[in-house]
């Protein structure tokens, strides 16, 4: 049987002007001729990704969309509609997010996280950014701590960014774990950090048994990326509140401080009484 949204191997059956029919338990399915692969024949087994066209036909192609059905992940806004919004997957035809799946209203050039599923009334692929339903916290947790994980960064709350783990779980990695720009759609690779009672999952970026050496060395070269886009200058200094360092760097005073001392004694920065500055090496 196809599977609708989703990868499936099937054989070439024959030739027609326009593609060839690809033949399946549903009926012979049409792969239209660009999408044909290079040199293949009748007979020929072909891996393709099968979905509907804008004609609802189920149609193949040897694209490869950004996400398949039963997967989250974070799309672009093409469209919008009285009836929904449209998203770019990758394929030709556009992903619809019907307009009682959008948790807020949709506006184009936006990236959403969202769940892609087959609806059972229409047996259209469809998203939705109403994801709370489809993640598996509640059903018990199959992670471990420490264990390595595939994250996807989904969003951002005041005190971090906001997870899915293995297309699972939700989970948070506080901003002080963060040592690099990170956006929406960006996946990662972290380490499962505590397993809450209420099974809220924090990660971090850091494998485990990294010492405070490493996390000092990460900060330092966070703080020279950030002066070097600052045209050699931050508005931060030792003497900054760990408020204001926190807000603006996403780590603790005490490695702030660690980290400007080694650049300092390294001869790579000077500290000024309410910022720092790069210092240029001499030609």
């Amino acid at each position: 049987m196809v599977e609708l949204g989703n990868y499936n191997t099937l054989e070439i059956a024959r030739e027609v002007d326009f593609g060839v029919y690809l033949t399946s338990e549903d009926g012979d399915i049409l792969l239209p001729g660009k999408y044909i692969p290079e040199g293949a024949e009748v007979g020929d087994f072909v891996r393709v990704f099968v979905y509907r066209d804008s004609e609802d036909r189920v149609i193949a192609t040897n694209l490869e969309p950004y996400a398949t059905v039963g997967e989250f992940a974070c799309l672009t806004c093409r469209d919008v509609a009285p009836f929904g919004a449209f998203l770019d997957w990758g394929l030709e035809k556009d992903l619809l997010v019907p307009l009682h799946n959008q948790k807020d209203k949709m506006r184009v050039g936006q990236t959403y996280c969202v769940y892609l599923y087959l609806d059972d009334t229409s047996d259209r692929i469809v998203a939705t950014t109403k994801i709370g339903k489809f993640l598996q916290n509640e059903d018990g947790i199959d992670l471990e701590v420490n264990q390595e994980v595939k994250l996807l960064v989904a969003g951002f709350t005041d005190i971090g960014v906001r997870v899915i783990i293995e297309n699972k779980y939700m989970g948070i990695l506080y901003r002080n774990e963060v040592f690099r720009d990170v956006r929406i759609g960006d996946k990662l690779t972290g380490y499962i950090r505590t397993i809450r009672p209420d099974n809220k999952i924090d990660v971090t970026l850091r494998k485990p048994g990294t010492d405070a050496l490493v996390e000092k060395d990460d900060a330092a070269e966070q703080i020279l990326r950030n002066l070097q886009q600052g045209n050699g200058w931050l508005p931060l200094s030792d003497s900054s509140t760990p408020e204001d360092i926190y807000k603006l760097m996403g780590m603790s005073k005490k490695v702030f401080k660690r980290a400007i001392g080694s650049l300092y004694k390294a001869g790579k920065i000077k500290i000024e009484e309410d910022s720092i500055r790069l210092i240029q090496p001499e030609k």
